[in-house]
């Protein structure tokens, strides 16, 4: 779970293989030779980007061609020496491009008319440091117009835990700053971009260094004056569903939450769901040396539901065997026993990811309506 992939070359007769890129200490992906065969060119997963870089075959030395506030996806040769790539930022989905000598050269125009006369938010990095001393990065998404003063706030929590938010479009925080709302993403530990050791950092160890980064950003952002401290919200999907049951079970100020395809009885998962290899390896089988202990240290929202008081949505796909429906049917009924207010929605038929276009517009939906209920104060 907590690794990250390095560029290599094995010589075609067989024999040692060369990982170029592991003193780089990040993310490599589609590599593809270059015209010369000297060369390969990537894709590199930085703090809050992906950029385009090559190395060469013998020595790995890495030179960057071309980088940004963007977010560069699949890559593929032209027969010419130059490259197709996919990209996109934070006001335009993903479109394909010539890149030539560091320079791009727009191809496709797919997407003009659906960004045409909207009004997306504008995106900015910024850092923050956790309680005990860790800097993070995130991403501010400030909606269109507004000022960075007093906003009610959304914190969007992205899944893996293994991934990490960049500055690529994306839909569903544009579509909830589009209702007034600063929204946040927390490139939390245990994310990618910063190195391995930031990714293992969370190994058997979930619900704690991460809520201590979403904290710890939600602590800069009232110091700063740039969101109401009253008016905040956390949700999230998969990995970001979970932690949001373990945000909200530590810290009362959340005063809406969305958990999607999430768990929290962390025990009643085993054998249910698609992780029986990594739960016997980071975690231990539940039968040996007591390792039920430490399903059940980590399955704290739910053995502590009684101190939530969060209103929560709860959100899963009836078939999905990733993040089975049951770890949020368990905390629905948990909340539901002590009486703060949450509903559970079932998304017949759909598994991890919702797929049918009717199911993800009402989940869209629904995620507006149960922020705006708790934490709309006043119209934007």
């Amino acid at each position: 779970m907590y690794d990250q992939p390095i560029l290599c070359v094995v010589p075609a007769t067989g024999g040692e293989s060369l990982l170029l890129s592991k003193s780089l200490d990040r993310p490599v992906s589609n590599p593809r030779w270059n015209k010369d065969g000297k060369n390969i060119t990537a894709v590199v997963t930085d703090d809050c980007e992906r950029y385009i870089s090559t190395f060469d075959v013998k020595n790995g030395m890495m030179k960057k061609v071309i980088g940004g506030n963007r977010s560069f996806g699949s890559l593929e040769f032209h027969p010419d020496g130059s490259w197709v790539t996919s990209m996109s930022d934070s006001q335009l989905p993903s479109e394909f491009y010539a890149l030539k000598d560091g320079n791009l050269r727009r191809l496709t125009s797919i997407q003009d008319d659906f960004v045409a006369g909207l009004s997306l938010a504008t995106v900015e990095k910024f850092s923050s440091t956790s309680k005990d001393g860790v800097v993070v990065s995130n991403l501010l998404f400030l909606p269109a117009s507004a000022k960075k003063e007093k906003l009610p706030v959304i914190f969007y929590i992205h899944g893996g835990p293994v991934g990490q938010d960049d500055f690529g479009f994306d839909l569903t925080r544009q579509m909830l700053a589009a209702k007034g709302y600063a929204v946040i993403a927390v490139n939390y530990r245990g994310s990618n971009g910063r190195g391995i050791d930031f990714c293992k950092s969370i190994y058997a160890d979930w619900g704690n260094k991460e809520v201590l980064d979403i904290q710890g950003a939600a602590d800069y952002l009232i110091s700063k004056g740039i969101i109401d401290g009253n008016r905040m919200g956390i949700g999230g999907w998969s990995y970001g569903g979970i932690l949001t049951d373990y945000t909200i079970a530590k810290d009362t100020r959340f005063k809406a939450a969305i958990s999607g395809a999430g768990s929290a009885l962390q025990l009643s998962l085993y054998g249910v769901d698609q992780y029986i290899l990594q739960l016997d390896n980071e975690i231990g089988q539940p039968w040996k040396d007591k390792n039920y202990e430490k399903y059940l240290k980590l399955s704290y929202p739910f053995l502590n539901a009684d101190k939530i008081k969060t209103p929560t949505l709860f959100m899963a796909g009836e078939k999905d065997f990733n993040v089975p429906a049951i770890g949020s049917e368990q905390m629905y009924q948990a909340l539901r026993s002590i009486g703060t207010p949450t509903e559970l929605i079932i998304y017949p038929g759909q598994f991890h990811g919702i797929s049918l276009p009717s199911f993800q517009k009402d989940r869209l939906e629904r995620y507006g309506q149960w922020f705006d209920k708790y934490l709309k104060l006043k119209s934007f």
